[in-house]
C-alpha cells in the first residue's frame, strides 16, 4: 500500500521542537500540535482536554437532535437512542483518554445530566434519582468499570498484549480464590501518572477482596456491578 502523504503529520511529544524537516516522497510533512489517531485526538502535551471538548460538543448536538426528532417523547425510546448514539460517542476508547481533571469529568457527565433533565417527568428530580429511575450509571462509573475490565483482560491474557509491559504483578491467594496485586510504579512525570496502566492500579488494588470474583470476565463484571458505586469512584 502506498502512503497517503496528505494524511501524514509530524507531532512532537514533549517540550522539544522539531529541528529537522521530515519528508515522505520528497514532500515535507507539516508539524502539528495535535492529530487524530484511530479516532482519538492526541495533543502535543498528551492532555485529553481537546478531544473531550470535541466529543462533548458532538454529544450535546446528538442529544438535542434526539429530543427534537422523536415526537412521541417516550422515555424508554429516548433513553435507548441516547445509549446508542450519544453514550457510545462519549465512551469510545475511554481507557486511552479517561480524564483526570475534575473539570473534564464534569463536562462529560453534563451531557447525560442535561439529557435526563429534559425527559418528560424528570425535570424536578436530582441527577442521582434520574439515573436510578432510568436504570443508568454515571459515565464516570462506567469508565472506571471499563478500565478494570481491560485491566483484567490484560492480566489474564484475554487480549494479545504483554501484561508485563503494563503492570508489575504479584499473585497471591485468599480464602475465596486467586487475586492479583499490581505494584504502582514511580513516575517523575505527572502526565505519565494519569495513563491507563498507572491510574487503574489504584482502583484495582482497592477492590474489596471478599466481594470481587476474578474467576472469569463475566463473574468479574457481575461482582463490579454489586460493589457500591462510591467505593469504585473514590478509589481513583
Amino acid at each position: 500500500m502506498s502512503v497517503a502523504v496528505d494524511k501524514c503529520w509530524v507531532l512532537q511529544i514533549g517540550k522539544g521542537e522539531v529541528q529537522t524537516a521530515i519528508c515522505v516522497n520528497d514532500s515535507p510533512l507539516p508539524v502539528v500540535t495535535s492529530c487524530r489517531d484511530l479516532g482519538v485526538t492526541i495533543s502535543k502535551d498528551l492532555s485529553p482536554s481537546q478531544y473531550i471538548n470535541d466529543i462533548v460538543r458532538k454529544g450535546h448536538q446528538r442529544a438535542n437532535l434526539i429530543i427534537r426528532c422523536f415526537v412521541s417523547q417516550d422515555v424508554n425510546l429516548l433513553v435507548s437512542a441516547f445509549v446508542v448514539y450519544v453514550r457510545q460517542l462519549l465512551e469510545y476508547n475511554s481507557s486511552v483518554w479517561s480524564p483526570s481533571l475534575k473539570h473534564d469529568v464534569t463536562l462529560i457527565e453534563q451531557v447525560q445530566r442535561r439529557f435526563t433533565k429534559r425527559l418528560r417527568g424528570y425535570r424536578d428530580l436530582s441527577y442521582h434519582d434520574c439515573l436510578n429511575k432510568l436504570n443508568l450509571e454515571t459515565l464516570e462509573l462506567r469508565r472506571v468499570k471499563s478500565n478494570l475490565v481491560l485491566c483484567y483482560k490484560i492480566i489474564f491474557d484475554i487480549v494479545n498484549l504483554n501484561k508485563h509491559d503494563f503492570f508489575d504483578i504479584s499473585s497471591y491467594y485468599h480464602y475465596q480464590g486467586p487475586s492479583i496485586q499490581n505494584y504502582k510504579r514511580f513516575n517523575s512525570c505527572s502526565v505519565r501518572s494519569h495513563f491507563f496502566c498507572e491510574r487503574v492500579v489504584n482502583i484495582w488494588n482497592r477492590l474489596p477482596v471478599d466481594s470481587t470474583d476474578f474467576g472469569s470476565l463475566h463473574r468479574l463484571r457481575n461482582s463490579l456491578d454489586a460493589i457500591d458505586d462510591k467505593i469504585l469512584v473514590d478509589a481513583q
